[in-house]
């Protein structure tokens, strides 16, 4: 009960009174007012909202990436090794790292003096230094790629967990009746992992469609709005430019795209048996 009161205050009130609020003009400056769905068509009318959508959708292409990495990194360090603890403990530090020392590093790290454009130049991958951040074709690929290395190593705990909770008695059986390595791991490992693979799944589309840190901390949606994501988006009308119906309303959307899109891979890629 403690639990369930804290979460209506905190979240199922705000959510329900906020998507009212984006049916309305409500401003702290005058009286608020039902517009019905004014605020929605002129997110349709609106061009970087529009971006903002198409980015948050190229943001899923980091997940099937994501997944594919976790999974193999778990395989990985899955074994009782020399310093493997150690081995886990440093892939998952991204994880907990702060979105504020993580836009520190990348900004280095991505500055066209900066220590990424210094090794390809040394490795005569490339001819000049490339705008990581300053060049409008680049600047959404390469915060992609920061989301992807912060939330590898969370799958990869997923994962690691959902390996060694395996029973080791169909491995060894599997062994005795002469399966290869590839043949255990794409026969028995994976149709087992499948319920975490789901979730694992469903989790990162989720933190795909609701990019915004990475965003916030590195390019603040520059340049030329190019790295707008929706969300990013409701928080740059609702915060910055105090237009709050409008950023609910995109806030909205994305929420809404988030349920669907959870309720989808719910029904149609639950396992259905083991």
């Amino acid at each position: 009960m403690p639990a369930l009161l804290l979460l209506a205050a905190f979240s199922f009130w705000p959510v329900l009174y906020g998507s009212y609020l984006s049916f309305t003009n409500f401003s702290l400056m005058r009286a608020t007012h039902w517009v019905g769905l004014d605020n929605y068509r002129a997110l349709l009318d609106n061009a970087m909202f529009l971006t903002g959508l198409r980015n948050s959708l190229l943001f899923l292409l980091v997940v099937p990436i994501t997944q594919l990495a976790a999974i193999a990194l778990a395989v990985l360090v899955n074994h009782q090794l020399p310093a493997m603890r150690w081995f886990r403990a440093a892939y998952y530090v991204p994880v907990v790292t702060t979105a504020s020392v993580v836009g520190i590093m990348w900004g280095f790290m991505f500055h066209e003096q900066g220590t990424l454009n210094y090794v390809l130049l040394q490795l005569h991958l490339i001819a000049a230094p490339l705008g990581w951040l300053s060049d409008d074709a680049l600047a959404l690929f390469a915060i992609m790629f920061v989301s992807f290395w912060r939330g590898l190593g969370w799958y990869m705990v997923m994962y690691l967990a959902a390996l060694q909770a395996l029973p080791a008695e169909m491995q060894e059986a599997a062994i005795l009746d002469g399966a290869s390595r590839w043949q255990r791991f794409w026969r028995i490992t994976v149709p087992m992992l499948y319920p975490t693979i789901v979730v694992c799944s469903i989790m990162s589309v989720l933190a795909a469609l609701k990019a915004y840190q990475e965003v916030d901390v590195l390019t603040q949606g520059g340049p030329m709005n190019s790295t707008f994501t929706a969300l990013y988006y409701a928080y740059d009308q609702g915060l910055k430019h105090l237009k709050l119906p409008r950023g609910l309303a995109a806030s909205f959307v994305v929420s809404l795209s988030c349920m669907l899109i959870a309720v989808f891979c719910l029904r149609y890629l639950k396992p259905g048996r083991r």
